[in-house]
């Protein structure tokens, strides 16, 4: 059985709110910055600052062209 996640003070989250929290985490893409850290950590190399990393992702984002009409 897993610990229920904790809001940041600690207290722990409802189920329902958690799934809600991570489905909306997942919507803005919020989850991405968690998932680049846990890959640096996993690969031992030193992470972007979150300000390099969102300039990193914008500047992919809009150089990317397969998808857009324009």
């Amino acid at each position: 059985m897993t610990a229920p996640r904790r809001n940041p003070d600690g207290v722990p989250m409802h189920p329902g709110l958690a799934r809600a929290l991570r489905l909306v985490r997942e919507f803005t893409g919020e989850s991405k910055w968690d998932d680049y850290l846990a890959d640096c950590t996993r690969r031992g190399v030193k992470p972007l600052s979150r300000k390099e990393f969102e300039r990193h992702r914008a500047d992919r984002k809009e150089h990317r062209t397969e998808g857009r009409c324009c």
